[in-house]
């Protein structure tokens, strides 16, 4: 019995849709006049085909060259097709598989499909059938190869977007850091011999952080509480801050509603709702006695207990209008006493381990840069 159907077929009948491109088809079967057929036919409809016998010529084709389309009979010699499918997707994953048989056998066709092939005809095959197939499964082809390169694309895409939206970040977070620090220049402005103290206690506070073992979210927010700690004295009359002498009792009651008011200025603003928090903190005491909730312990906002011991660093180590500057050991020494009172214990034990030498240095640097944002991020990048 012929293998072949109807050789003589109307070709305007076979019409089996657009050729998108010329596809390079591999014909795999031991009888040359169906090789022959069925490469004649599919060159008619655009495609370039080769031709080989057996499954071992096979394997050495799809090795050596790039085939878009395999169509092979099952019972070819060597190696049969079943085994060839396999060895052809393992050389090219992406190739599509026909298999042609004169055995009716289901399970085997079952299993081909199974196994990756897109189709399974049966011999004696008309040439209309072979061409509807090999059309569908190069449109299959075509489809899944450029839903991978769509994947791929958008993976890049996405990974490109990314990287700008990262930089864009960067710059967003360096504009609103200049920001801050500008602000926080002009809030010591308004303070009587405090210029420098935010910055000062912005480093110390995140040199603290940092020993404490704090993440950088964690350390980010102390740095902007800490520079924006005295921003609640925007509503304190500046005659008040100026004040050299002592306060009466109804000018401290007012400047002790100064972390309150700070607060209610930052934390309607989304990305310091954190910092808020130890601007609302930074005079409360570790044993109760601070203001202006006189909160105890863990009560108070983690980072307010780190701006604690940072700011007394810098009150004690800075000229005051009430008292004249200690030297850095004499300063470490008082705030090792007030452990346990005014500051929390355990992060007094942490700030200990830190060199005397280290919060010298520190001081220095800050003195000795006139360009204050690009230095407080070049300190808050390094842990001495």
């Amino acid at each position: 019995m012929s293998t072949v159907r109807s050789l003589q077929e109307d070709p305007q009948q076979l019409s089996v849709g657009p050729v998108f491109h010329p596809a390079r088809i591999l014909i795999v079967d031991d009888e040359a006049i169906v090789r022959d057929v069925l490469a004649r036919k599919l060159v008619s409809l655009g495609h370039a085909c080769e031709s080989c016998e057996n499954g071992m010529e096979a394997l050495e084709l799809l090795a050596s060259g790039k085939f878009d389309l395999v169509l092979a009979d099952v019972l070819i010699s060597e190696i049969q097709g079943t085994t060839l499918l396999k060895e052809a997707l393992r050389i090219s994953p992406d190739i599509a598989v026909i298999l042609v048989t004169s055995v009716v056998d289901i399970g085997v066709a079952v299993d081909s499909l199974k196994d990756g092939a897109y189709d399974f005809i049966t011999k004696p095959f008309s040439l209309e059938e072979v061409s509807i197939s090999v059309s569908r499964a190069l449109e299959k082809r075509r489809l899944l190869l450029e839903n991978q390169n769509y994947q791929r694309t958008l993976v890049e895409r996405v990974a490109s977007r990314t990287g700008q939206l990262k930089e864009a970040l960067g710059v967003l977070e360096h504009t609103y850091h200049s920001t801050l620090v500008a602000l926080s220049k002009a809030l010591d402005s308004r303070d009587a011999d405090s210029d420098g103290h935010s910055l000062r206690v912005t480093v110390y506070a995140t040199k603290l952080a940092r020993q404490l073992g704090m993440s950088e979210a964690q350390t980010k927010t102390i740095e902007r509480g800490v520079l924006l700690h005295d921003i609640g004295k925007i509503g304190i009359p500046d005659a008040l801050l100026r004040k050299r002498e002592k306060l009466n009792p109804s000018e401290w009651q007012l400047m002790q509603r100064h972390p309150e008011i700070g607060y209610r200025i930052l934390s309607s603003i989304k990305f310091l709702k954190g910092a808020a928090q130890l601007v609302l903190h930074h005079h409360e005491q570790f044993d109760g006695n601070g203001y202006p909730q006189k909160l105890k312990g863990s009560e108070i906002d983690s980072g307010a207990r780190v701006f604690a011991i940072a700011d007394a660093l810098d009150d004690l180590t800075s000229d005051r209008p009430f008292q004249s500057a200690i030297s850095f050991e004499a300063a470490i020494r008082k705030i090792e006493n007030m452990s346990g009172a005014q500051l929390d214990p355990a992060y007094v034990q942490e700030f200990l381990k830190i060199p005397v030498s280290s919060w010298k240095t520190t001081r220095e640097e800050v003195a000795a840069t006139t360009r204050r944002s690009d230095f407080l991020r070049r300190a808050s990048g390094k842990q001495k």
